[in-house]
């Protein structure tokens, strides 16, 4: 099976998810979500079970907070579609899991790793797979170090699902922009 991958792309709130859930649901197609949040506090637990509840009861769910790749090899789970959401918190949670004192070579390293594993998946499965992030590199450079390497490590992650996708969407203000030319399989 062919494989096409769409990256959409946009700042907090601009319409990322509920744009992806669109694409995907309106393919017809069986679904897998692949959630990559993990509940670090009550409002977080709020957020992921809202975000349970407005999908479709007939998408099945994996959840992988890192080590998506992997995830999806070992899963039984098979489908059409695959909506991973968010590369955003993945990258937080690949660097969050790193040994102290936080370095940009092992980061870049890791996540590197993290996606030659998902990218060969998406090779090795085919199927639409539609991946969504947020562009976090148009605002203020972070005032801590933390957030300068999440931020390089984002934005490279980005850039390489860009090289790699059929397709890409920046959403800004719930209006999708095409960025990169190309249409759903």
């Amino acid at each position: 099976m062919t494989r096409h991958l769409t990256l959409i792309l946009g700042g907090a709130r601009s319409g990322k998810s509920t744009y992806a859930e669109k694409l995907a649901a309106g393919l017809q197609r069986p679904v897998i979500y692949i959630a990559t949040a993990t509940a670090g506090d009550a409002e977080m637990e709020e957020r992921i079970a809202s975000h349970r509840a407005s999908r479709p009861a007939d998408w099945a769910t994996l959840e992988a907070s890192a080590q998506v790749g992997r995830a999806v090899a070992q899963s039984p789970l098979s489908a059409d579609v695959y909506l991973l959401d968010c590369v955003t918190l993945w990258v937080s949670n690949v660097i969050l899991s790193l040994p102290e004192p936080y370095s940009v070579q092992q980061a870049q390293a890791a996540m590197d790793a993290e996606l030659d594993d998902l990218l060969a998946q998406i090779e090795q499965r085919g199927g639409e797979w539609i991946l969504v992030s947020n562009e976090v590199g148009l605002g203020l450079v972070p005032a801590y170090e933390l957030g300068r390497l999440y931020r390089d490590t984002l934005g490279r992650a980005n850039q390489r699902l860009a090289a790699a996708a059929d397709r890409v969407i920046f959403m800004v203000a719930g209006l999708p922009m095409q960025v990169k030319p190309g249409s759903l399989a």
